[in-house]
């Protein structure tokens, strides 16, 4: 795609979304949902953030599962990245923070950056089984709204897809490593050579035992996360059942793996308030819900990924910036600076 046809689309996309949070926030009652926001409960809220810690503990537990294999066995350093990605996530579109902790892990522990990529891919991958799961099993259980009901087909052939691939990746035969030969001087050849790391790596760490230990903690991780929305809606006095709370959360994370807006503000409140509206309760209480997980979400889990990696939050959109410039694989260039002469 050309570049300017890419910026008009791009320029396209986000006015349009801009309208849509426009003409949503015109139809809200700010006084009764700030009214809502303030009678809510904080030690209720505070419980319900720290649920959401530990949910993102979680994550980062089940990165390492696929961390280990490939030499990154530092528990604290995964959990850094996790929560520092998470953080930037918080304040960039498009999951900007997943690109840039891959980049902090393989500076950090000196590893092939398309060997963490691989690893951050299953990471990624189990993120969606769990969500894919939970919308099946709630689309054939529960009673939810027309819209994610309308969804239950293609859970249905993403979760056969998904056990599909991940038996493929099982039963596939083991990649013999090659002998080191020399690097690439061409893009093409460095590009093959970075996505033969990839898939090498992939089968490498691949195992039953790994699938089933990040399935588990899949699953954990997501039933935190209901417990944070429904705690958060008792806090705010929103009597959500747990039905009505796990068909939000289905709601909110239907396009998880992108973000349109920073934190996705804007169109996380619509989806909350909009599926909150389906199950008959209060829009405009919803919606201080809504900015509650919201807020629970962002500031306290910002403020921790720059406690634990200041460094990493504050330098690493300048890193990305020196790797394109410098046109060297991340790799190399830790082992350069290794050897440089300090």
């Amino acid at each position: 795609m050309r570049p300017a046809l890419k910026h008009t689309l791009r320029i396209g996309i986000t006015l349009v979304i801009v309208g849509m949070l426009v003409v949503f926030a015109t139809r809200v009652n700010w006084h009764d949902t700030w009214r809502a926001m303030r009678s809510a409960s904080m030690s209720l809220l505070l419980a319900a953030a720290l649920v959401n810690i530990a949910s993102i503990v979680v994550k980062g537990i089940r990165w390492w599962v696929f961390l280990r294999p490939i030499g990154v066995t530092s528990l604290p350093l995964a959990m850094r990245a996790t929560f520092a990605g998470a953080g930037l996530n918080n304040v960039l579109v498009a999951n900007g923070g997943e690109a840039a902790r891959v980049v902090f892990v393989a500076r950090s522990a000196h590893v092939q950056s398309a060997r963490v990529v691989a690893t951050l891919a299953l990471e990624r991958l189990f993120e969606l089984i769990g969500y894919v799961v939970m919308l099946a099993l709630a689309a054939t259980f529960l009673s939810l709204p027309p819209t994610l009901e309308k969804v239950k087909p293609f859970a249905i052939a993403a979760l056969v897809l998904i056990g599909i691939l991940l038996w493929w990746l099982l039963r596939r035969p083991e990649v013999v490593e090659k002998v080191a030969a020399p690097k690439p001087s061409t893009w093409h050849g460095r590009l093959k050579a970075y996505g033969s790391h990839f898939v090498q790596t992939i089968g490498e760490v691949s195992s039953p035992m790994r699938f089933l230990a990040a399935l588990l903690l899949s699953v954990a991780a997501w039933a935190l996360q209901v417990a944070t929305y429904q705690m958060t809606a008792h806090a705010a006095h929103l009597p959500m059942t747990t039905v009505a709370t796990v068909a939000a959360l289905l709601a909110v994370n239907l396009g998880f793996a992108l973000r349109a807006t920073p934190g996705n503000v804007g169109l996380f409140q619509a989806a909350y308030a909009a599926t909150a509206v389906a199950f008959g309760f209060d829009r405009d209480q919803a919606i201080a819900v809504a900015f509650l997980i919201q807020a629970q979400q962002i500031l306290p889990v910002t403020l921790l990924g720059v406690a634990m990696a200041p460094e990493f939050i504050f330098k690493a959109q300048k890193r990305r910036k020196d790797d394109v410039k410098g046109e060297l694989p991340v790799e190399s260039r830790s082992e350069t600076d290794r050897r440089a002469p300090r």
